[in-house]
């Protein structure tokens, strides 16, 4: 079983924002890759979406609340279903990479991330992370610049070239390459 994680504000307010980049990659992952709809599991507080190839299944994972609280809804599906760390793909967004850029590693730092930091001190270390590009323009407030909607031009360049090197990555680092 591999768990995907991707981490996100679920508002309707932070939708098409920088920080919630993943959320839209989720949505264009799924529809490729023939994930079954998206359904709001309670008992996890996360949206869930799976599909079967050969005996493996894999879930792919929105939570339902803040960023940084999540980390207690992940508590709830590794109890669920037993999971251990190298179940997981955790996917979230660096305001200090390149556009374009992607970098994954299985072990070490949080990379600044209090998400990733909080997944650390509460469970371990050694899990797939991956993390891709948000870009920072340091004329701006981080929150204000995270917060912000992408242009029309880097939509287009999200949906026609990005999304698609990030599951070339997922193949390649996250262990799916049958997908």
């Amino acid at each position: 079983m591999k768990i995907i994680i991707w981490l996100w504000n679920p508002w309707s307010q932070y939708e098409k924002t920088r920080h919630n980049v993943w959320f839209m990659f989720l949505d264009f992952f799924a529809f490729k890759n023939n994930f079954s709809e998206f359904k709001y599991e309670s008992k996890f507080a996360w949206e869930i979406s799976s599909w079967k190839i050969w005996t493996e299944k894999i879930f792919l994972l929105k939570p339902q609340t803040f960023m940084n609280l999540s980390w207690e809804s992940l508590a709830k599906i590794c109890n669920f279903y037993k999971l251990n760390f190298e179940d997981f793909i955790v996917i979230y967004d660096d305001k200090d990479m390149e556009f374009w850029k992607i970098r994954s590693r299985k072990t070490g730092s949080a990379w600044g991330h209090n998400w990733i930091k909080s997944i650390i001190q509460y469970f371990w270390n050694d899990f797939e992370r991956i993390k891709i590009w948000i870009w920072y323009d340091k004329k701006y407030e981080v929150s204000d610049w995270v917060l912000s909607k992408f242009s029309e031009e880097e939509l287009i360049d999200l949906d026609s070239d990005f999304f698609k090197e990030v599951i070339e990555k997922l193949k390649k680092d996250g262990n799916m390459g049958s997908m």
